[in-house]
């Protein structure tokens, strides 16, 4: 139960993530799970391409694809849209972060 709150909880950090990291650069999904990894995240890409799928259909991000070693690579940016929520999220973020630090 407790580890399925907070996936619930931590999913909308990751999104935030997701929107921090292709608002600087380009992003695909190994890189991103590997980001996220070091953020002590522990998600799979079976995982993290339905949610950039979902954001990319909310119009958060926009994929283009890029042919690497003859593979294709799906990256993701952040949208105006994106980059509004981005905005708001972070705003919420910090005045969160202010009422719960010790």
């Amino acid at each position: 139960m407790e580890d399925r709150v907070l996936r619930k909880l931590f999913l909308g950090f990751i999104h935030i993530h997701i929107l921090h990291h292709a608002a600087e650069h380009p992003v695909y999904g190994a890189w991103m799970v590997e980001e996220l990894k070091g953020h002590g995240y522990e998600i799979s890409a079976g995982t993290l391409y339905p949610i950039l799928h979902g954001m990319e259909k909310d119009g958060l991000l926009v994929r283009t694809n890029e042919t690497v070693d003859g593979h294709v690579r799906k990256n993701y940016a952040t949208t105006e849209k994106g980059l509004l929520i981005l905005k708001e999220a972070r705003q919420k973020a910090y005045e969160l972060f202010k009422e719960i630090k010790e």
